[in-house]
């Protein structure tokens, strides 16, 4: 039997919204969870994960890890691993850092640009998604939270 997919939708119309929504998500949290986040470029993914950090109890400042693949934060209440794979050449990459000790560690687990790695994803994951409609609002956007 086939499990039921959970799917909300939310829609902010502030980078504040958004930061308070990963605010949420990030409380939220539990340790072994992996969220992926979907959204083209300038969408808000950063201002989200900074929302999860917040969450978390970090307060050490959160930016996109672009040329490092995973930037780690120990200083929450759980270890917080925030992978960025928009650079990733090869999928090999992801196995040269290690990637199964973050992906079913004892943290939170953010992966930016995840669809590039699909292959390799958890099974049971919290997949995110945001998209702007600038005929809403530049500040508009639509976030979707599945779980998987």
């Amino acid at each position: 039997m086939e499990e039921k997919k959970t799917e909300i939708c939310i829609e902010t119309y502030s980078a504040e919204e958004t930061l308070a929504l990963g605010e949420e998500l990030g409380r939220k949290a539990k340790p072994g969870d992996v969220y992926t986040l979907v959204g083209d470029l300038g969408v808000g993914k950063t201002v989200l994960t900074q929302g999860i950090a917040h969450g978390l109890d970090i307060t050490e400042p959160i930016c996109s890890p672009t040329f490092t693949i995973v930037q780690v934060y120990e200083e929450g209440r759980m270890p917080f691993y925030h992978f960025d794979v928009y650079r990733i050449g090869d999928i090999e990459e992801m196995d040269e850092i290690g990637y199964e000790d973050y992906f079913y560690g004892d943290g939170l687990c953010m992966i930016e640009w995840s669809n590039l790695i699909e292959e390799i994803l958890p099974e049971h994951r919290k997949e995110i998604t945001i998209e702007k409609d600038l005929e809403k609002g530049f500040d508009y956007r639509k976030i979707t939270i599945c779980d998987k």
